[in-house]
Formats: structure tokens, sequence, C-alpha cells
């Protein structure tokens, strides 16, 4: 007899918000923290009612300060709770770096195992919602370049609601990006299932497989490459598409295997192309699979220009169309 596994269908917003619901239920230790938290329940409402359910003590609305917000997560870690802090947008979180990069990071080292910092810091990423600068960055890759960081992206609702609650498990810190244009995205989500048959936090999801060609993204990009999947079906091509998920470390596993059958691959993400994740991982890819390649490994960003006024940001970001033109290219070879 087969068991149904009961499902809900929620915003990607709702399923963090349900997600870190979950993990305060769960644990006494765990803490949100951050400018607008409580009473307003955050700018894109993540935290709605969690203040009025578990209290101040619990969830904090902090200064606008950014630095203070994470130093204090740190000295609450240290102490034994776990506490997730909320940065506003993407661009604030700059005036945390050092206390990240710095503190954060390497404190676990540092003490050869003995002290732990599970931190998880909740960053909204990525253009999209009409914004400018401050508003619409992708930092990702300053944080992927900091060992002792897991950088982790998600893309849907589903993943949202697990990923937040094993990010939150994780005795490392944990840099949480949630594309924000996403927020309003709508998904059935297995809120009975537990974390325990869960896809573990550092794996790739195959969102669509294919056969001519490997298609890598993460975050806000997952659903226009599906989507491209579905176009470029149409004028017979088979895209596989892999939601990476993981940034730090990355699941070289996955990404090789699929490399290796397509032959092809193209590496997609709103970052600008210069110094960004795709770099590395074409970097790895080539490395890899170099005499399994029928073409260069290929990328599809944002322009490495600063972010544009919200007027032209729909001619800054990759689309269908550029990640469909992307993938002709790897053909063209």
């Amino acid at each position: 007899m087969t068991t149904m596994t009961p499902t809900t269908t929620m915003t990607l917003s709702r399923a963090l918000g349900e997600g870190l619901r979950k993990a305060m239920e769960s644990d006494p230790k765990v803490m949100v923290m951050g400018e607008d938290v409580g009473k307003l329940g955050g700018v894109f409402r993540v935290t709605d009612g969690l203040q009025k359910d578990f209290g101040e003590d619990r969830v904090v609305d902090t200064p606008l300060a950014e630095s203070g917000i994470v130093g204090t997560a740190i000295g609450l870690a240290l102490r034994g709770y776990r506490p997730v802090c909320e940065i506003q947008f993407d661009g604030f979180v700059y005036p945390a770096f050092d206390q990240i990069v710095s503190q954060l990071a390497h404190m676990r080292l540092r003490s050869l195992g003995t002290v732990s910092l599970p931190v998880v810091i909740r960053i909204p990423f990525g253009g999209g919602i009409g914004a400018v600068e401050h508003h619409s960055e992708s930092p990702e890759a300053l944080f992927a370049h900091t060992p002792g960081l897991r950088v982790v992206a998600c893309g849907g609702p589903a993943d949202a609601y697990v990923m937040i609650q094993q990010s939150i498990r994780s005795d490392d810190p944990v840099i949480f990006f949630e594309p924000k244009r996403r927020y309003w995205d709508k998904a059935d989500v297995d809120t009975a299932g537990g974390l325990a048959s869960a896809l573990p936090l550092e794996k790739a999801r195959t969102v669509a497989s294919g056969t001519d060609v490997t298609v890598l993204a993460y975050g806000p990009m997952v659903r226009t490459c599906a989507e491209a999947a579905v176009a470029a079906a149409a004028d017979g091509r088979s895209l596989e598409v892999i939601d990476l998920r993981s940034l730090a470390p990355l699941d070289n596993e996955t990404i090789f295997a699929s490399v290796r059958r397509t032959g092809r691959c193209v590496v997609v993400h709103e970052a600008a192309t210069s110094g960004g994740l795709g770099a590395e991982i074409a970097a790895r890819v080539t490395e890899e699979c170099f005499y399994r390649l029928e073409a260069p490994v290929l990328r599809v960003c944002g322009y490495s220009t600063p972010y544009p006024p919200s007027r032209l940001e729909e001619h800054y970001l990759p689309d269908l169309e550029r990640v469909l033109d992307g993938v002709d290219r790897a053909f063209a070879y």
C-alpha cells in the first residue's frame, strides 16, 4: 500500500517562513534576528507572525547595523544558540562582510574544531523586482570564495522549506541566498516528510533530464532554464537542467556526470560574468571533462557593469532568449 505524503501549495516566501517556524518549534535555541523581522515580518514578509508566536526574545528587531547583527549572532552562537540573521537586501551585507569573512568563516578551523558557529545569514539576492543598486545585487561569488562558509541558494518553494531547516541544523556557518523575484512563485511543498529523506544540502538537483547539453543554474535562473528546456524541446534539442543548490561546496559529482553524458555545458547566473561562479565551474568542468566536451563551456550571465536603473534591468538580466542563444552557441562548434 502506498502512503501519500501531505503537501501544501505555497509561495517561496511562505515556504521559508514555515521552514523557520518548524526549526524554531524543534529547537528552542533557534532564534531570528534582523531589521524589521519582528513586528513588520520582514520587508518580504518571510518572518510574518513569528514574533507574535515565539516572542521578542527569539525574534529580535535589531538596529539598522548589519555588522552589529552578525557580530551579535557570532556571540550568541558561541553561547550555544543557533541564530538566523536576515540581511534585508543583498547590497546591505557589505557592512557585515568583515565579520563574516574574518570571524564567522574562520573560527571553527582556528579552534581546531572545538568551537562551531552555527549561524545562518539569509540574503535576498538578484534583480527582477524593479529596484536599483544595493537592492538587486548578486554577491554570492564573494562568499563562495571564502573557505569556511557553506553557500547555498534555493530555487523554489519545496527546496526553500527544506534547505532553510538543513542550514539551521548545520554546525557550519551558512550563507543562504533567496531569489527575491521568485518569492511569489508557488509550488507544492511536502510539510510532513521530515529531513531524513530530503536531498542533502550539498547536493545538486536535476530539474529536467536531457541528452544534448547540460545547463547549470541556481536561484532565480532555475525557473528560467527550466522554461528554456521546454522551448528547446520544440526545436528538437534536449536540455538537462541542473539546479546547483549548493555553491560552496559544489556538487562536482553530479555536474561532471551530466557533462560527460551530454558533451556540452552552459552555466547561467544573474551575477556579472567577470569573476563569477560560472568561471569557477567552467574551469572545473574543462579540467575534469576535457576529452568528453564537444564545445567550450559557455556562460550566460549578467553584464560586467554595476546594476542598471530599473527600466534597463530586463536587458541586463539573462532571460529565456539569452539562455537559448547560449545553447545555440554550444552547438555551433
